[in-house]
């Protein structure tokens, strides 16, 4: 098994795409170790709440995991919220939780778990990215504007740590069918008007491929980044979006 006594830490694991990678990694003998706001029953990951928001919070749940393993062998920044909207509909505090969450929280683990990877002279890291770390996308100001920094946080994190044998990578989803997605659908509809049902039908023909992806599908790619199989890839942005920024 790739992951076997593999110690993993993902954060946002209680549902969507870091649920389905927690359990992947677990069925592939990883120690996994999720943390969220929200409690998961999932099978094989060992809970702990964190708001990825606050540092001293992220701080702590990574001591816990040294101190219960000794090692960090492999991390996932997942977390993330979504907001629909121009800059005049997005409110000063949406933005400020967007970032908060999705920049500073990505930025709190790497600065968290890179001085235990660099005394171990090993690691793999992947963070969340989207389809908007290479193209933009109407009414999405504030989630396009975090997921284009998580693009060069990624490049210059792989260029710093390179020479401690540590790999940064990001993955690039397209729409996904998650609870993130269905939040995101009703936050358009409340600003458009347009129903949801028609708003799915947007989402589905603006693929090539015609349909959004299921969570399993990326969870596939994230297994394989973060593992040693993909030992000479660091630093880059790959995309899993149905052809979409083919385009």
């Amino acid at each position: 098994m790739r992951f076997q006594n593999k110690v993993v830490i993902v954060s946002g694991g209680s549902s969507g795409i870091g649920l389905e990678t927690g359990q992947r990694l677990s069925g592939e003998g990883a120690r996994v170790y999720n943390l969220d706001i929200v409690e998961s029953e999932a099978v094989g990951s060992k809970f702990i709440p964190c708001d990825v928001s606050s540092f001293d919070q992220v701080q702590n749940a990574v001591q816990s995991v040294i101190a219960a393993e000794g090692k960090i062998d492999a991390l996932f920044a997942n977390a993330g919220i979504h907001k629909f909207g121009t800059i005049e509909e997005t409110a000063i505090e949406d933005m400020q939780k967007i970032i908060s969450i999705n920049c500073f929280g990505i930025f709190y683990l790497l600065k968290a778990v890179l001085p235990v990877m660099r005394k171990q002279e090993s690691g793999s890291i992947l963070l969340m990215g989207s389809d908007q770390s290479f193209v933009g996308k109407g009414s999405s100001a504030a989630y396009g504007m975090s997921k284009g920094a998580i693009a060069q946080l990624t490049k210059s994190t792989a260029i710093d740590y390179a020479p401690f044998n540590i790999r940064v990578n990001c993955i690039c989803p397209g729409t996904c069918e998650t609870g993130l997605l269905k939040k995101a659908v009703t936050g358009f509809n409340q600003l458009s008007g347009v129903s949801e049902s028609e708003i799915m039908d947007m989402l589905e023909g603006a693929q090539p491929i015609k349909r959004v992806s299921k969570p399993a599908e990326i969870a596939s790619l994230a297994c394989y980044l973060l593992s040693s199989e993909n030992s000479f890839m660091t630093g880059a942005l790959v995309p899993v979006d149905g052809g979409y920024t083919c385009q």
